[in-house]
């Protein structure tokens, strides 16, 4: 994709500054285009994807246990399929199925409750024996399962083709992008958090603006602070490995979890394995290389759910950033503001691994607050304010 030199001058004014080239940033910039919402400028540190976007994982899904995910994956995962029409690109959607490995009783019956709230809301979930857990994924071992959790549905795409796609399309409806260029400061005036603001400051020139939309990642908190409001959102690196191509070639296999440890594995579209673990270990910090230390505990979790997997060798690795918050659910919001002080500070941050399966359910969301009208899902359960003590943190249990 091409990019537009970080030296060119910033606009001098934009009606919306988003903070933030990964997905969510490019959701939003786009939805915001595609509604005429006014002179969009979009503002990235790195280039589009560098943070938590460029991981190649790419689930997309709509097994969650709060109807509010469950919610915003089923209304993304209509609009990845809608992908290659509205914006117009190919992402390498892949509808093979997630199915998720369950160890004892109560992760069973965590995921029946799951499925109960899940085929509710029109997922089509269920709970499926060992034996059939084996017969989509040959690599598990059925004598260590008591059941899995399988939605036909879900699957898995590239990151960086939709984030290409979605601001191919911004820029085609005319908002602006600038990559290289970090806000080193946010303007505001006196008032509640984020109220009052007036500009937004790079090493490329200020851009006068009311209005900023944080999505900035595992960088939000720094961002959040220029703009006096609070996000409480953590970086924790997070690594992944590839086989390279195997022989034989892998089956076709859902997108396949053990709940338990957290281990995942999926065809890598090159006749190999892309394989990970949320390593429990893991220190908060922006800390981006990728080591081998972690493939102990993967292997060791390997060994007990799928016995192929863990001597499968390794070729290259990964290492990126999850935008973590306390509960480990998104902050969508705005900060408060009051009729004296009239700028905005809006934010779609803090996924904790969900941004991608959700970012275009939360691109129309944002658009929406932005335009004062009600969107299809009233997110004020997951406002910042929820870690203030004024609303509850949500659970969400179908996580790794």
């Amino acid at each position: 994709m091409a990019s537009t030199a970080a030296r060119v001058p910033v606009p001098e004014e934009a009606d919306v500054v988003i903070i933030g080239g990964g997905v969510i940033g490019a959701s939003i910039a786009f939805h915001l285009a595609e509604a005429s919402a006014g002179r969009i400028l979009l503002l990235e540190r790195d280039r589009p994807a560098s943070g938590s976007s460029g991981k190649p994982l790419g689930g997309v899904r709509a097994q969650f246990s709060d109807p509010l995910n469950i919610r915003l994956g089923l209304r993304s995962l209509d609009a990845w399929r809608d992908f290659g029409r509205r914006p117009g690109a190919d992402l390498g959607l892949e509808n093979v199925g997630y199915l998720f490995l369950l160890g004892d009783a109560a992760e069973l019956a965590t995921f029946e409750a799951g499925v109960g709230i899940q085929n509710a809301l029109g997922v089509p979930s269920r709970i499926i024996t060992p034996r059939e857990a084996h017969a989509l994924c040959p690599y598990t071992d059925p004598d260590t399962l008591v059941a899995a959790a399988y939605s036909p549905s879900d699957g898995y795409a590239r990151p960086k083709s939709a984030v290409a796609g979605y601001l191919r399309a911004a820029r085609r409806l005319g908002a602006t992008v600038r990559t290289r260029c970090q806000v080193t400061g946010i303007d505001t005036a006196p008032g509640p958090p984020g109220s009052g603001l007036q500009a937004v400051h790079t090493p490329y020139g200020t851009v006068r603006t009311p209005t900023v939309i944080c999505c900035a990642g595992a960088w939000s908190a720094a961002v959040g602070k220029m703009a006096g409001a609070e996000l409480p959102v953590t970086p924790l690196r997070r690594q992944i490995a590839f086989t390279g191509p195997l022989r034989p070639a892998p089956p076709r296999i859902p997108f396949t979890l053990d709940f338990g440890s957290t281990l995942y594995f999926h065809n890598d579209g090159a006749g190999g394995l892309l394989m990970g673990l949320s390593d429990p270990a893991q220190q908060a910090g922006f800390g981006r290389r990728f080591s081998r230390e972690w493939l102990g505990p993967f292997r060791a979790a390997a060994a007990r759910r799928a016995p192929g997997i863990a001597r499968f060798p390794v070729t290259r690795g990964w290492a990126g950033l999850y935008e973590m918050t306390p509960d480990r659910n998104a902050l969508i919001g705005e900060a408060e503001r009051t009729a004296a002080h009239r700028g905005r500070f809006l934010y779609a941050t803090g996924f904790s691994g969900h941004g991608f399966l959700q970012a275009p359910a939360v691109g129309e969301i944002v658009r929406d607050l932005y335009l004062g009208r009600p969107p299809f899902l009233d997110v004020t359960p997951l406002s910042a304010a929820r870690f203030d003590g004024r609303t509850t943190a949500r659970p969400e249990a179908h996580i790794i």
